[in-house]
């Protein structure tokens, strides 16, 4: 006998996923963010959308109750300013709520342990958020680029990226992989604890992996979620599904071994006072 919705939806970690713009929040339009939440519900998980117009102390208390993130695409580009480089000419207009957003949720998630999956400008923004810089525009900055962004949209471009080992190699079981591409930036400089785990053959950096931290990071260049029958695709989310498990986990086991367990709201560890 099938459960009921909600106690099937008990089990499942939820995934906090923000909108992708502020403009798409406000006019309700999920057909982009609805492949984010399509993955993660097919991996497992619970999806929860992240409002960008929260206040910071409405994101922070909401921040407490996931059990992982994924951080989306953007037609936006991070603010050049973030990381001290002047704004090129062909860069996009920033969105400083999604920004916001993203580098609150990450404050709160790379030190408790819980894992992340950050994806085309997701990775670009978790990057800039640990102090590293963007490649602003891939064709005017590389001598020999390949195309990353094909001129239809509506047809993603493909190219080879080569791994080099990390949790990526041992997810993916092979060194090189086929990748759909719809980007113009990347990172340059990896942010502090960012190890570069795959390249495309121009030497774009295609994935990093956070490795100074108890959590699960991995960010990717490529769309995953636009790949639902992608064998790769289906295993990044599953396991990031599967870390939130454990990293939750383990944190009930700290609560439950802990005579004054610390708990969100009382992060001293101390008793409170009536």
């Amino acid at each position: 006998m099938l459960k009921p919705r909600s106690a099937r939806l008990a089990g499942r970690p939820r995934v906090g996923v923000p909108w992708r713009t502020v403009k798409q929040e406000r006019a309700r339009d999920l057909r982009l963010n609805r492949d984010y939440l399509r993955a993660v519900r097919a991996a497992g998980g619970r999806p929860v959308q992240v409002s960008l117009l929260s206040s910071p102390a409405k994101l922070r208390q909401l921040a407490r109750t996931l059990d992982a993130i994924v951080l989306p695409g953007s037609p936006a580009d991070v603010n050049p300013k973030r990381y001290r480089a002047r704004v090129h000419t062909r860069a996009a207009k920033p969105d400083v709520r999604r920004e916001n957003t993203d580098f609150a949720l990450l404050k709160h998630a790379l030190p408790a342990g819980k894992p992340v999956l950050a994806i085309c400008y997701g990775v670009q923004s978790l990057n800039v958020h640990l102090g590293g810089s963007l490649i602003q525009d891939i064709p005017s900055e590389l001598r020999r680029p390949l195309i990353h962004s094909a001129s239809d949209h509506h047809a993603d471009a493909t190219h080879q990226v080569r791994i080099q080992g990390g949790r990526l190699a041992q997810i993916a079981g092979r060194a090189k992989i086929t990748v759909n591409s719809l980007h113009h930036q990347s990172v340059r400089r990896p942010g502090r604890g960012l190890r570069v785990t795959a390249r495309a053959p121009d030497g774009v950096i295609e994935a990093v992996e956070w490795t100074r931290g108890p959590g699960w990071v991995i960010g990717v260049q490529w769309h995953p979620e636009r790949m639902p029958d992608n064998p790769l695709a289906k295993k990044l989310f599953r396991r990031l599904v599967s870390e939130a498990r454990s990293a939750a986990a383990r944190r009930r086991g700290r609560y439950a071994g802990s005579a004054n367990p610390v708990r969100p709201g009382n992060l001293s560890g101390r008793k409170r006072v009536p």
